[in-house]
């Protein structure tokens, strides 16, 4: 155990890390951004941290594993006492009160950022995990248009002179920054050699650079933490918080965080996750298509049970995602926290007016059913949706800012019906299995050229979209599952003809430079993930390697 003070600070008794940097290419406004005393707060926060971080991520091997033998996971017997004794989360600073819509997206290019925080929304998730590829650029340009929208000087002029400007006839989003997971490290900062933490990179140089602006704007450093798979690992990140402030001189529990539940097995810790931040908690978030995806990962030994139907089967009404949502809903609310709906991924598609209009229909039903689940606010990915999500809150909501007070009692759910996945209504298809492909390997191209936001079917998909499409085709394959509309099985024979298909689809869409550049190594790389006998966590982690 590594010694600590009262604050969480790790004791002088290990020598001081030595870091360093590897960008072999000059990087635009790297001399703002990576300063010395900003490099120095990262490093002190690998020192404390790091290992901590490793550990944790060899423990989620050993639960998996043993979750995939079994096939079963359930609520916690240790942590008993914290779901069954009273004790609340932090109250909510007043920028966060109102949270009815939020806006998603990468905060980079400076064009996307200025347009997000134009929306309308009451909150901007300026990401920089599933919808950023963290190319070493990527990562600098993004702290520092955060930076420069907390100064309000943020602004952008096209190649056809248009000027992008923060908008000053009404209020800007409150900027809500999610940096990427505990599994990602990041290439360009070495600690002894090592790789850094991803996360305590982004998380290191945005605190740095903007915690005391933001104060000083009226609102605070604001969070969304992705990927956790247990309460340790929430534990981990409120020790950072508390080491962060202290550092620098930031009032302790200035920070607040939104922890996404976008993993199965966080599903049965929601209450402890919450507890371990408690003074730095804002609420939960419900992730769909990383929580799809960590259910095949997670079970992915346990046979046909936990193969799932075809993407576009799986709605949020299915039982073992009410369950999951309504369970998510009743805890926050429970413990004074907000609940946050799922993500409406819609891109207009000005061009047929039938097709946009039955988009939006869906996407209206959806945030209705959400507002009238007890939801606090909901996600979008284009601004065109903003007033739909708002109108739809506003509905429920009236002049209350959020519906935390509605306590939803009502719902009970058990283990069984969290796991609960052969009750989904639909099947598996070849119309199902080649979306899948098509989808993994046109998203896996665009992220390679280090875009991580793509529209793709009139949809913007991020990093989820294709984790969970080509982790499903695997288990297809592993569970030699029969489709529905051919009769035949899904073998590695099938799969490999179809990504050849889909790849030659692609070709002829993108052109020979394009294609070989980009597609030719996703479809290496998508060949390689849903061919393989052993399943590869993250589908970042090899593609980072083309990137890094």
């Amino acid at each position: 155990m590594i010694p600590t003070t009262a604050d969480g600070s790790r004791t002088r008794e290990k020598a001081r890390m030595t870091l360093e940097l590897t960008d072999p290419t000059p990087v635009a406004r790297a001399e703002e951004i990576l300063t010395p005393e900003a490099l120095a707060f990262v490093e002190a926060l690998h020192e404390r941290f790091a290992d901590r971080r490793d550990e944790l991520l060899g423990a989620r091997r050993a639960r998996r594993e043993e979750a995939a033998r079994t096939g079963r996971l359930d609520f916690l017997p240790e942590t008993r006492e914290v779901r069954e004794s009273d004790w609340q989360v932090a109250p909510a600073p007043p920028a966060l009160r109102d949270r009815r819509v939020e806006m998603t997206g990468p905060a980079t290019p400076a064009k996307m950022a200025i347009n997000a925080l134009n929306s309308g929304a009451k909150v901007w998730l300026a990401d920089m995990e599933d919808a950023s590829c963290p190319a070493w650029a990527n990562v600098v340009d993004a702290v520092a248009n955060l930076r420069d929208a907390a100064r309000g000087t943020l602004a952008f002029t096209a190649e056809n002179g248009r000027e992008y400007a923060l908008r000053t006839d009404a209020p800007l989003a409150v900027v809500v920054m999610r940096p990427r997971g505990w599994h990602l490290d990041e290439a360009h900062v070495l600690l002894d050699g090592r790789r850094g933490v991803g996360a305590l990179v982004d998380f290191g140089l945005h605190f740095f650079h903007l915690a005391q602006q933001l104060l000083e704007n009226g609102q605070g450093p604001y969070y969304y933490l992705p990927k956790m798979e247990s309460y340790l690992e929430a534990r981990l990140w409120n020790d950072v918080f508390t080491f962060a402030q202290a550092e620098l001189g930031i009032p302790y529990g200035t920070i607040r965080a939104t922890m996404l539940i976008e993993t199965i097995p966080a599903a049965f810790q929601m209450e402890e996750l919450l507890y371990e931040l408690r003074d730095h908690a804002s609420g939960l978030n419900a992730g769909r298509w990383d929580y799809l995806f960590s259910i095949i990962k997670y079970f992915r030994d346990a046979g046909p049970d936990f193969v799932l139907v075809d993407r576009s089967d799986i709605t949020m009404t299915a039982p073992f995602m009410r369950a999951y949502t309504e369970l998510l809903v009743k805890t926050c609310h429970a413990r004074g926290a907000f609940a946050m709906g799922g993500m409406a991924a819609v891109i207009p598609n000005r061009k047929d007016p039938e097709v946009n209009a039955a988009a939006f229909a869906k996407v209206r039903a959806d945030k209705e059913r959400e507002a009238g689940d007890g939801f606090d606010g909901s996600w979008v990915a284009h601004p065109d949706l903003v007033p739909v999500c708002r109108e739809v809150f506003d509905a429920v909501l009236g002049d209350k800012p959020n519906q935390v007070d509605r306590r939803r009692d009502d719902v009970q759910v058990s283990a069984e019906e969290l796991l609960d996945v052969s009750s989904a209504p639909g099947s598996n298809t070849l119309t199902g299995l080649r979306n899948n492909l098509y989808v993994a390997l046109a998203y896996t191209a665009v992220w390679l050229s280090g875009n991580g936001a793509v529209a793709i079917h009139n949809l913007m998909e991020d990093a989820a979209t294709a984790e969970i499409s080509r982790a499903q085709v695997w288990q297809l394959i592993r569970n030699a599952t029969v489709l529905s509309d051919t009769g035949e099985p899904v073998t590695r024979d099938l799969v490999a003809r179809v990504i050849e298909e889909e790849a030659g689809r692609l070709h002829g869409e993108v052109g020979d430079a394009a294609f070989e550049r980009y597609y030719r190594p996703a479809q290496r790389l998508i060949s390689d993930l849903c061919l393989s006998d052993d399943f590869v966590d993250f589908l970042t982690l090899p593609a980072y390697e083309q990137v890094a």
